[in-house]
């Protein structure tokens, strides 16, 4: 079984790919950009952004009835490694223990002069 998920509380796909993807067990959400669905913009700030991207993610994920506790591995692309502190100190706020395995770096750039663009992949209970 393989299924598109995608949510009016987050921002569609800006290319050729799905915003996420439901397996039997598994949910792989891709890439959130820091965009706001409604208007398309984006905020200032790397803690501002952080917390927009994880809300996009949160949208997804309860398109499928799931939360942040599903989540089992994240990914954190950053423009400048220089904003880890800050997107980390939004992110401990937003998961909780047991805490998803994640990686986290820097990047050339991201998509829309993004400062930060998270990924993650869930588990169905």
């Amino acid at each position: 079984m393989k299924e598109v998920i995608s949510s009016a509380q987050a921002p569609a796909a800006i290319g050729p790919y799905s915003a996420g993807i439901l397996t039997d067990s598994l949910v792989f959400i891709s890439g959130q950009l820091p965009v706001n669905p409604q208007d398309g913009s984006i905020p200032e700030g790397i803690e501002a952004q952080t917390a927009q991207s994880i809300a996009n993610i949160k949208a997804l994920l309860k398109e499928q009835g799931l939360d942040l506790s599903s989540v089992v591995k994240t990914t954190v692309f950053l423009q400048d490694i220089a904003h880890f502190s800050a997107m980390n100190e939004i992110y401990g706020r937003e998961f909780a223990a047991p805490y998803p395995t994640r990686s986290a770096f820097q990047v050339a750039a991201l998509p829309k002069g993004a400062l930060v663009e998270i990924e993650c992949i869930a588990v169905r209970k």
